[in-house]
Formats: C-alpha cells, sequence, structure tokens
C-alpha cells in the first residue's frame, strides 16, 4: 500500500454547512466485513491516520525510511484483515484505541526481530485482542505525547482542508487564501491592506470576514473532534487538550 501524501479527507467526504460526512466511529464499524463498502471505509480510516501513525514512529527515534515501512506494514495488516475488529465506542476515544494497537503491532515487530536473530520464526499475529500488552522494551515505545501530538496536527489537517473546500465550492477560494494567515495571528497593518484591496473589502468588512473565517474553522476542528468520540461527548474537553499538545510543541 502506498502511504497517502496527505492528511486530508477524499474530496466527497468533507462536510459543509448544513451537511455532515460519517462519523469516524461509523467509518470504523462500516469498515468490517469483505464487502466493497467496508474496503472503501477502510481505506478512508488507513488514509485519515496514517501521519499520526507514521509521525509518532519517527518521535519514537525510528528512522524516517524504517518508519515508513513499519507504518505501511501496519496499515497493510489492517487492510488485510478486518480492519479494527476489536474498536468500540463504548471504549472510548479511537484515539486511544489506535495508539493501543500501534503499540501492540511494535510489539510484534520487536518480538519478530528477536527471534529471526534466534534463528525462529513469528507466528501470524491479528490486532483485534481485547486489551493490547505494552510494548517489551517501553524505551522505544511509542510515547503518548508523540502520539497525541501527531494526532492532534492531523486533526488540525483535515479541519483545513474541509474550511478550503467549503470556501472553494462556494466560489470563495481567494478569501481562504487570503485570510488563512490570520489563523495563526493578526498580520500586521500592510499585510492586512494587501488584503483589503486584493478581496475589495473595507476595513470593517474585513473584519467580520476574518471572524466568519475563525469561527468556521473552529467548527470544523470541532466536527473533527467529535467524529473520534464515542456518542460525539466531550468534544470542549478534547479541544482544550488539543490546543494544550499543540502548545507544548
Amino acid at each position: 500500500m502506498n502511504s497517502p501524501t496527505t492528511t486530508s479527507e477524499p474530496p466527497g467526504n468533507v462536510s459543509g454547512p448544513g451537511r455532515f460526512r460519517p462519523t469516524r466511529w461509523s467509518l470504523v464499524l462500516r469498515a468490517r466485513g469483505p464487502g466493497a463498502e467496508a474496503r472503501l471505509a477502510l481505506s478512508e480510516l488507513c488514509a485519515s491516520y496514517w501521519e499520526p501513525v507514521f509521525r509518532s514512529m519517527r518521535a519514537s527515534g525510528t528512522g524516517e525510511e524504517v518508519a515508513r515501512e513499519q507504518a505501511q506494514e501496519f496499515f497493510a495488516k489492517v487492510l488485510a484483515g478486518d480492519g479494527f475488529p476489536g474498536a468500540d465506542p463504548a471504549r472510548g476515544r479511537f484515539r486511544s484505541y489506535l495508539l493501543g494497537a500501534l503499540r501492540h503491532f511494535l510489539n510484534d515487530l520487536r518480538d519478530r526481530e528477536r527471534r529471526l536473530k534466534r534463528g525462529g520464526g513469528v507466528p501470524a499475529e491479528s490486532l483485534d485482542d481485547e486489551d493490547f500488552p505494552e510494548p517489551a522494551d517501553p524505551s522505544g515505545a511509542v510515547r503518548d505525547s508523540d502520539f497525541d501530538r501527531s494526532w492532534a496536527m492531523a486533526v488540525m489537517s483535515r479541519a483545513m482542508s474541509a474550511v478550503e473546500k467549503d470556501l472553494t465550492d462556494a466560489g470563495k477560494g481567494a478569501q481562504f487564501v487570503a485570510l488563512r494567515p490570520w489563523l495563526a495571528g493578526t498580520p500586521d497593518a500592510d499585510a492586512q491592506a494587501k488584503v483589503r484591496s486584493e478581496l475589495g473589502l473595507s476595513d470593517g468588512a474585513l473584519k467580520v470576514a476574518v471572524h466568519r473565517f475563525r469561527r468556521h474553522f473552529r467548527e470544523a476542528v470541532r466536527t473533527e473532534i467529535r467524529q473520534t468520540l464515542p456518542d460525539g461527548g466531550q468534544v470542549e474537553d478534547e479541544l482544550r487538550y488539543l490546543v494544550e499538545v499543540l502548545g507544548n510543541s
């Protein structure tokens, strides 16, 4: 399986005002089984979470090429099997489940490497254990903080892609490009004057546009977060945690 080059959703699944994409948990449940719909849902999940898995491996000290190969193997196992059969919305966040599955996978890799060095084989393992054991070598494990940081960045990236598509579909692609810098802070006076000229807006109209743009992005982030929580609950708590994680980056 080729590694996805972006964390954004497939264009047909991006939500806009008044529309809702299937929740991430719905995708997890749809991804089980042999049918074409299940394979499509599973492929979408793998594309969405490639970046957090890959970056977490890199942060744990794994070289780039090795991390890429291991991430490919992790998702290849998922795609070759029944998806995430042990995942259950009643058990909590999908983020927590995926981290457990990743640790279990890396633990299996280390066991396999040790056995190969001793000349033995390693039986195939699945990812559907009810309880994922801790890695045999905690010093080489993916840390919660690294995984959560990568997860938060992926959430922000998907939210940005959703906003971009919404505005582009509404014929406001130029506005998206011009206002995007305001998400990182307020540009200086010269930059603001340039944007006013480009968009043909007065000072007051620009302030309104920026306010709406920031609100649109915040709602897109909340939508992304809501999809990974059981029953869509605890969104504000998860949002605060996301901000905290990114602030410590």
